[in-house]
C-alpha cells in the first residue's frame, strides 16, 4: 500500500488513491496513508461476526461515500462474498504471491518448494469470485534457489510485490479508463 501511495505522487500515475480503508483497528497502514494526505476509514470485520455480507455491505457504503471508482486489495486477508465481488466487478485487484494460475490460496511458497519449481513470484490479478482465478493483469518472476527455505523465497517475493503492484495498478485503471471511454 505504501508503494502504491508513493507512486502515486507522480503526475503521470493512472489512479489517485481516494481513501484506505482497513478492517483492523491500528494498521499502520492508515497512519501512512494519513500523514500522505489520503482519507482513511476503519470498519472492523469482528462485530459483525460470521455475517460477512453485513461488514462489505459497510465497505461498501465507505466506498460509495468517497466515491471511489477502482478498488485495490492490499494486505486485505479476507475472502470477499459473491455480492461484493459483483458491485466491483472489473474494477477491483489483488496481488497474489504465486505465478498464477499455479498455488491459488494459502502456504504458496512452500507449496512452489515442494513441487520442485524452479521459480515463483507474485501475479497481480482482477478479482472474481473464485479465490485468485481472476486474469492476470502482471507478474514478475523469482529465482528458487538452491537450500530456499519458504521464508526466504517469500522475502525474495515480498519485494518484487513492492516494485509489481504499483506498475499493475497504473495498468489497470488505464483499461478501466480505456472500456469506461464513450465510443467515438
Amino acid at each position: 500500500m505504501r508503494r502504491i501511495l508513493d507512486a502515486a505522487q507522480a503526475t503521470d500515475y493512472g489512479a489517485q488513491p481516494i481513501i484506505v480503508l482497513s478492517n483492523r483497528p491500528g494498521a499502520a497502514g492508515l497512519e501512512y496513508a494519513a500523514q500522505s494526505g489520503v482519507e482513511t476509514a476503519m470498519i472492523d470485520h469482528k462485530p459483525f461476526g460470521q455475517d460477512r455480507e453485513a461488514f462489505e455491505r459497510q465497505i461498501q457504503s465507505a466506498l460509495s461515500e468517497a466515491q471511489v471508482e477502482m478498488v485495490v486489495l492490499a494486505g486485505f486477508m479476507r475472502i470477499l462474498t459473491p455480492w461484493f465481488v459483483e458491485q466491483w466487478s472489473g474494477r477491483m485487484i489483488n496481488i497474489h504471491p504465486s505465478l498464477l494460475p499455479k498455488y491459488t490460496g494459502l502456504n504458496t511458497h512452500q507449496r512452489a518448494l515442494d513441487a520442485g519449481d524452479e521459480e515463483a513470484g507474485c501475479s497481480v490479478h482482477w478479482v472474481t469470485a473464485g479465490v485468485d482465478e481472476g486474469d492476470v493483469i502482471a507478474q514478475a518472476r523469482v529465482p528458487i534457489v538452491s537450500g530456499d527455505t519458504s521464508e526466504d523465497l517469500a522475502a525474495r517475493i515480498l519485494s518484487v510485490e513492492h516494485d509489481l503492484y504499483p506498475k499493475a495498478v497504473h495498468l489497470a485503471a488505464q483499461q478501466i479508463m480505456q472500456r469506461s471511454a464513450p465510443a467515438v
